[in-house]
């Protein structure tokens, strides 16, 4: 099996083979505003001869869960269906539109029987079919859990969406723990990397406020900030006054992350960590959080789950803090399914 994201924009490319997927570049005839998922994925086909059976999955349906993905699978493969689709189940009010001016009583008890009427509805998360069928061949339907369902079409369904993920959405398969420590580079990340020299040789940085915030935002929540450097920037980390623990002119990063993390208690998943240079890809492999700043070199790039839309030194520790408390909002919600 393999997983393909068929797009013609760089940034959604980028983050797709960060995450592991394959990537097929869409040419401009199926890119329109009026294209069709169709016609992508017969594009898609005319240049993979060898995928025997296509799932299409709407980006704009977030809380699909990898179980309704395995049940359409088998009622292709076991129970022989050529396309399967799937459909929600809603209870809503039918209505026949009369002539203007109209005006009609309908029975309590007729508006009961309407309202409760169970209606199969097409959903467009989620189409399954066999190679060369468009939708076609012995057909059947996949009814989804009506919280598994919410589709983001227009501006007012992104926060319905972010609440639907936050309650139904699919985390992995382990339970997901709470981060308790968040492991930081100095250079690059908390700073920009930058080294001023003055003329007497002394050296000085510069560091963006927001990021000290982003600290004492996560000290506030429980969450217990160190800060790692290879460079002996003791002097740097004093002036800064960030009440940090600081590990600096280190020559392993992964040996004192194990260190602290053994020291703590901790389990892996409870760990986060933002850096940017080859010198983090270890570590950003080894902890349950990982992020590094936009700016961070490629490397690095490929070996964290999330990469900061600020440079290092300009926001991004603040954002990765964000990032983390958005965890902490799916840790609870998980603990309330």
């Amino acid at each position: 099996n393999s997983i393909w994201v068929s797009t013609d924009h760089d940034e959604i490319e980028k983050v797709a083979k960060q995450f592991g997927a394959q990537v097929h570049r869409r040419s401009p005839e199926v890119s329109q505003d009026s294209s069709t998922s169709l016609e992508a994925i017969r594009e898609f086909l005319s240049h993979h001869h060898e995928v025997d059976i296509v799932g299409n999955i709407q980006a704009t349906s977030p809380c699909l869960h990898p179980s309704d993905l395995i049940k359409v699978a088998d009622l292709i493969q076991k129970e022989g269906f050529d396309s399967v689709f799937s459909v929600v189940r809603r209870h809503q009010f039918r209505w026949s539109e009369v002539k203007k001016g109209d005006k009609r009583i309908i029975h309590l008890q007729e508006v009961h029987a309407r309202r409760t009427r169970n209606t199969l509805c097409k959903h467009s998360s989620l189409r399954v079919k066999a190679k060369g069928l468009s939708g076609g061949g012995k057909m059947a339907y996949y009814e989804m859990r009506a919280e598994h369902s919410v589709d983001i079409d227009i501006d007012i369904d992104w926060p319905i969406a972010e609440q639907r993920v936050l309650s139904f959405g699919y985390f992995g398969k382990e339970p997901l723990k709470e981060v308790k420590l968040l492991v930081c580079s100095v250079d690059g990340c908390l700073t920009n990397g930058r080294i001023y020299v003055t003329e007497d040789q002394k050296e000085m940085v510069s560091y963006d406020y927001r990021d000290i915030v982003g600290i004492d935002l996560l000290k506030k929540r429980g969450i217990q900030v160190r800060l790692i450097s290879e460079r002996d920037c003791s002097k740097t980390v004093s002036a800064m006054q960030l009440g940090c623990v600081a590990k600096v002119d280190v020559t392993n990063k992964l040996q004192v992350l194990e260190d602290w993390q053994k020291d703590m208690g901790l389990s892996w998943k409870e760990v986060a960590y933002l850096g940017n240079e080859e010198s983090d890809v270890e570590c950003l492999k080894k902890v349950g959080m990982s992020g590094v700043p936009a700016d961070a070199c490629s490397l690095s790039q490929k070996a964290a789950g999330y990469i900061c839309k600020s440079n290092g030194g300009c926001g991004a520790v603040r954002e990765f803090a964000e990032h983390i408390f958005l965890l902490l909002e799916k840790v609870n919600s998980a603990r309330k399914q």
